[in-house]
């Protein structure tokens, strides 16, 4: 499949056109931004772990059921994916207190929750992607109420396999942000990316952060960190 007339550069990906008006090319990029896009920098071969890992983690969903656009690896940082309208909502699960929740409800970070939570933000950088409620999303015309259904029942089955799994690798899911977008017949699907830039992974027995939160918060290690991260999915996935 050939990589036709660049549609869209976010901060972490570029969208590629192809032959097929249904079909795109993601291709991946290296760049790191932080605080919506305040912080800026690079992680040497972030490209390709987000790229591989996201594809491996979204396969095993669809095999629980969960749909999603991957379609198929083309290399090592470039993935042909199914053209989807992007819901424009962030879709955010927590298990454990930490970031912006940990702050906002004044939890000690790294305090279990009851139950796993869901938080939903208005995916506009314009406005700092604030936080908004259902009532808030089908005011705005954003989703109707049977697609918020769908999404959370998609989210939160995200949630109890990536558990299950990143356990396995000796990892603990703390929490992680999804997109979800629509086929051209309405369909749900999972769509964007799942990787340690959009999921906070501490290694289970030390707690060590083995994701993006390490170029957040200027801790140092982040592409060992990435390179540890994918070295365990490797490991255990099927």
């Amino acid at each position: 499949m050939n990589k036709g007339e660049m549609l869209y550069e976010g901060k972490a990906k570029k969208v590629y056109a192809t032959e097929d008006p249904d079909l795109l090319i993601v291709s991946y990029k290296d760049d790191a931004t932080a605080f919506n896009g305040l912080k800026k920098g690079t992680i040497a071969g972030k490209g390709v772990i987000n790229n591989k890992m996201s594809n491996a983690l979204m396969r095993l969903l669809e095999k629980k059921g969960v749909p999603t656009h991957y379609v198929e690896e083309i290399n090592d940082r470039e993935t042909i994916v199914k053209k989807v309208q992007i819901v424009p909502l962030e879709v955010i699960i927590r298990n454990i207190a930490a970031g912006s929740f940990a702050k906002h409800y004044g939890v000690t970070e790294g305090t279990p929750l009851k139950a796993p939570t869901i938080e939903f933000s208005y995916k506009n950088d314009d406005l700092g992607d604030p936080l908004i409620n259902e009532y808030h999303v089908i005011a705005l015309d954003l989703a109707t109420q049977e697609e918020i259904d769908t999404i959370k029942t998609y989210a939160f089955r995200v949630n109890e396999e990536l558990r299950k799994f990143w356990l396995t690798c000796g990892v603990t899911l703390v929490d992680f942000k999804v997109e979800f977008g629509r086929l051209s017949d309405g369909t749900i699907v999972l769509a964007d990316e799942i990787s340690p830039d959009t999921c906070r992974l501490w290694d289970s027995k030390t707690g060590d952060k083995l994701d993006k939160d390490r170029f957040r918060r200027d801790l140092g290690g982040v592409e060992e960190a990435y390179q540890e991260i994918m070295s365990r999915l490797e490991q255990h996935i099927g």
